[in-house]
């Protein structure tokens, strides 16, 4: 599976992005989905997953309130939408494709990731 990340860019607080994530082959509607996230400095952090079929979603508390996730497998991507952004939202975003059909908070359990997309949001 190759994921290709996109829709990141430079906004204001208060703001809105959407980021996309394309994946190269239909089998995608097997697997669990994430989005995480890496700012300067930091580790690499879950944001949201959703599971193969779209039926459970997980936000981190950090984002719950202000972003969703969510899939369409007949497009095989999955969106982030990001709204009500904050300077520390700022960070690359990165798409990964579980390993099996569930998602999971813990980035090792994610087989293929996409190049990142950045997001920087001003003050």
């Amino acid at each position: 599976v190759q994921l290709q990340a996109s829709g990141g860019g430079l906004v204001q607080a208060g703001a809105s992005l959407r980021l996309s994530c394309a994946a190269s082959r239909r089998t995608f509607s097997n697997n669990g989905m994430g989005w995480f996230r890496q700012a300067p400095g930091k580790e690499r952090e879950f944001v949201a997953g959703i599971s193969w079929n779209g039926g459970y979603t997980y936000l981190a508390d950090s984002v719950k309130g202000r972003f969703t996730i969510s899939r369409d497998n007949v497009k095989s991507t999955v969106h982030l939408q990001m709204n009500s952004l904050k300077p520390e939202d700022t960070a690359v975003y990165y798409c990964a494709a579980a390993r099996g059909g569930s998602y999971s908070t813990d980035s090792r359990l994610y087989n293929y990731w996409g190049q990142g997309t950045l997001v920087t949001v001003s003050s």
